[in-house]
């Protein structure tokens, strides 16, 4: 019987699962309800990260938005400004880490919130 290497394997280990929930919710989604059925450890440690980081940065980023458009046309504008870019930056810094530990297949917590993550969604 000849065996393809390139056929999926039974023994997933959940890294597709925490790749794929870091892009976006909808990522998130598909991650969680089409890639964590084996509910694996790893699979599980990113989809409880990626979870708060996603509801963190919607509520940051739409506060943001409120605040520099309130601010848009007064004189503290480039306060507002410099406040959104460091923001978003530090956003796109958090991912990039908890993407690269996903990617590396490794439980390393993204910083900022990724321990608390596991604390508050551990039913994922």
């Amino acid at each position: 019987m000849e065996t393809n290497e390139n056929s999926p394997s039974d023994d997933d280990d959940g890294k597709a699962a925490g790749i794929v929930s870091y892009f976006f919710i909808i990522g998130w989604i598909i991650a969680y309800f089409a890639l964590h059925h084996n509910k694996t450890g790893l699979g599980s440690y990113q989809l409880r990260q990626t979870l708060l980081f996603h509801i963190i940065s919607t509520v940051i980023v739409v506060a943001l938005d409120i605040l520099f458009f309130y601010l848009l046309f007064s004189p503290d504008y480039w306060v507002a400004s410099a406040l959104n870019w460091l923001t978003r930056t530090t956003i796109i810094v958090v991912w990039v880490f908890g993407f690269l530990s996903a990617i590396n297949g490794e439980k390393k917590p993204m910083p900022l919130i990724g321990k608390k993550a596991q604390t508050m969604f551990s039913g994922i």
